[in-house]
C-alpha cells in the first residue's frame, strides 16, 4: 500500500477521471495532486480539505491563485510565517518560514466535495505528513471540519473526543488512541475554512483568524521558552 505522496497517484477513480477532464477543458491547468508546501521542518502545519479548481488546480500549489489563499496568506505574512502576503502564482517567489500547507485530499474533488471513501484513501498521505512533521513541530491548524477529522484520523483519535468549533484547541495527547505516540505533545487548533463562503458571510473575520494565530505564536513562543 503505498503512503509516500505522489503526484501521479490515481488511487481514486472518481477524482482520476475527473483531473482528466478538467486538463481536457484547461490544458494550462496543473490538473494533478498537489503537493505540501512550504518549510521542510516547519513548526506548524496547516490543512485545508482540497485543491480549488481555479486555485491549486491551476497553479499547482496549496491555496494560491484563488480568494481562499487571500485571507491564508495576507496571516502568514503578518505573523511572520511567509515572505510576502500575496499568492497568485506558484512561479512568485513566496517562501514560508516554519510552516507548511497541506490538504487532508490532494486533488480536486468534483463540487469541491471529496467522498467519504476519497478521504480515506488520502489519509495514509496526511497521516505520513504528520508523522514527518512530529520531528520538528507540534502545532496543526485544521481548516474546516474536515481537516479536522482528517488530522484525527491519521492520528487513529476518535471523533467524538476532540469535537470541532472554531478557535478550539486540543491536546492530542489527551484524548485517547491506538497508538498515543503518534500523537504525543501535538495540538490541534481548529479554525473555519478561509473560503469566499466564510468570510463574505462573515462567518470568518479576519479578526477570528488572526486571533487563532495570535493563540499559536504565543503557545510557541511559551514552549520554547519552558524547553518544551
Amino acid at each position: 500500500m503505498q503512503t509516500r505522496f505522489s503526484v501521479d497517484c490515481r488511487q481514486c477513480q472518481r477524482l482520476a477521471g475527473f483531473l482528466d477532464e478538467v486538463k481536457a477543458r484547461h490544458p494550462d491547468y496543473y490538473a494533478r495532486p498537489v503537493p505540501a508546501f512550504g518549510d521542510a521542518a516547519p513548526e506548524l502545519l496547516i490543512i485545508g480539505l482540497a485543491p480549488g479548481m481555479h486555485g491549486a488546480n491551476r497553479t499547482g500549489r496549496p491555496f494560491t491563485g484563488d480568494f481562499a489563499g487571500i485571507l491564508l496568506y495576507q496571516t502568514l505574512y503578518k505573523f511572520g510565517f511567509a515572505t510576502h502576503e500575496g499568492s497568485a502564482s506558484a512561479n512568485d517567489n513566496l517562501q514560508l518560514m516554519r510552516c507548511r500547507i497541506t490538504n487532508a485530499v490532494k486533488c480536486l474533488p468534483p463540487g469541491n466535495k471529496p467522498e467519504p471513501d476519497e478521504i480515506r484513501q488520502c489519509n495514509r498521505y496526511l497521516a505520513e505528513e504528520i508523522s514527518d512533521f512530529t520531528a520538528s513541530g507540534v502545532a496543526l491548524l485544521a481548516l474546516g471540519a474536515i481537516a479536522h477529522q482528517a488530522v484525527l484520523m491519521a492520528l487513529g483519535l476518535k471523533l467524538k473526543s476532540f469535537p470541532f468549533s472554531h478557535g478550539a484547541i486540543h491536546a492530542l495527547s489527551a484524548g485517547g488512541t491506538a497508538d498515543d505516540a503518534r500523537s504525543a505533545g501535538l495540538t490541534l487548533y481548529d479554525s473555519y475554512h478561509c473560503s469566499r463562503y466564510n468570510t463574505q458571510t462573515r462567518r470568518l473575520t479576519t479578526d477570528m483568524f488572526e486571533q487563532v494565530f495570535e493563540k499559536i505564536c504565543a503557545d510557541s513562543a511559551s514552549h520554547q521558552n519552558t524547553g518544551d
